[in-house]
């Protein structure tokens, strides 16, 4: 600890997003991390969406900061970027950050670090094990003419991540959406889908119980949560299809107008341990957004979370830079 910190400094305001993953870290977490440092935390349950940004911007427009680290989406990492909101991170502090997986360090255009991997999970492909009797293997289940009215999919282009699958499945990759061209033809193809789809949701709750009873019994949902219902004896499977899963993660950032600068670096220090990250997945369920091979995770636990398979990235940039078009299509094309 920098001796410099005097006794009252040492406490930090910590964003992460509410109800069971903050009653989780606020169990498991920060007690242990003040016990290991002498800094306490003051957890801060982060509203959903981009509601915590907006929030963030204001305040350090006005020198303040409601949190001093938050747990950020990719989408508003860009997006805080392009306001420079996130003060830059010094790596040379982050002794436990050289375990990071590349794609978990978050980098402003000049180079400079905005924002380090806090936890990461996937949406895969699921199935109702009493309707499916066998697992499938590939995206392409999707479209298959016989589930037809059996599918529930994520009803935002921006959280179904539905483009990156049709240009990983059918035309070899998310790099086939960097033209609009690219882009117009992976939404034609992911039209053909739309007979098969009983249900968009935006209610996680809904499609998770029309799951389990088996009258909507496909569809794209969280990996974690569908494993916990499974351990309780539902007659639900998550599928990592050939093609992978979609991962989705989120970022520590630090605002601008934060103070704890020092106690910030110690935290996120703290929390790429690859120690932290197996924790984090025994309790919390999320995916280590460190390399698999400093984790003492078993194969059971380590595929309770995670897959060895290629994950499919989503195209944050997109959401960003073309998210008024891509909501116009979306609606028009697939879900209008």
């Amino acid at each position: 600890m920098p001796s410099i910190l005097r006794a009252q400094d040492k406490s930090l305001k910590v964003g992460v997003y509410g109800g069971y993953f903050k009653d989780s870290f606020d169990k498991n977490i920060f007690p242990d991390f003040t016990k290991a440092t002498g800094i306490a935390v003051e957890s801060i349950a982060e509203p959903t969406g981009e509601a915590w940004l907006v929030q963030l911007e204001q305040a350090a427009k006005a020198g303040q900061a409601p949190a001093d680290l938050s747990m950020m989406s990719q989408v508003s990492m860009l997006k805080g970027q392009a306001t420079e909101l996130w003060a830059p991170i010094d790596m040379a502090k982050l002794k436990n950050a050289s375990g990071l997986i590349d794609r978990f360090v978050n980098k402003y255009p000049d180079g400079r670090v905005a924002g380090v991997g806090a936890v990461a999970w996937y949406i895969t492909l699921v199935t109702n094990t009493d309707v499916f009797k066998e697992a499938p293997t590939s995206w392409e289940a999707l479209w298959d003419p016989a589930n037809a009215d059996k599918l529930g999919l994520l009803a935002l282009v921006s959280n179904s991540f539905l483009l990156e699958v049709t240009a990983k499945t059918f035309f070899g990759g998310t790099n086939a959406l960097d033209t609009e061209e690219g882009i117009l033809k992976a939404f034609d193809k992911l039209a053909e889908v739309k007979p098969n789809v009983r249900l968009w949701y935006r209610d996680e709750a809904q499609f998770e119980q029309s799951l389990k009873s088996g009258e909507i019994p496909m569809g794209q949902y969280y990996h974690d949560v569908t494993g916990l219902a499974a351990a309780d004896g539902q007659p639900v499977r998550s599928t990592f299809p050939k093609e992978g899963g979609i991962q989705d993660s989120g970022c520590w950032a630090l605002s601008r107008a934060s103070t704890k600068t020092d106690e910030a670096h110690i935290f996120m220090d703290y929390m790429c341990q690859p120690a932290i990250q197996a924790t984090l997945s025994r309790k919390v369920g999320t995916a280590p957004t460190v390399k698999r091979e400093l984790l003492d995770l078993t194969d059971a636990e380590f595929a309770s979370v995670s897959s060895d398979i290629e994950p499919i990235t989503p195209r944050y940039d997109l959401y960003q830079t073309k998210s008024d078009w891509l909501n116009q299509k979306w609606t028009e094309l697939i879900v209008g």
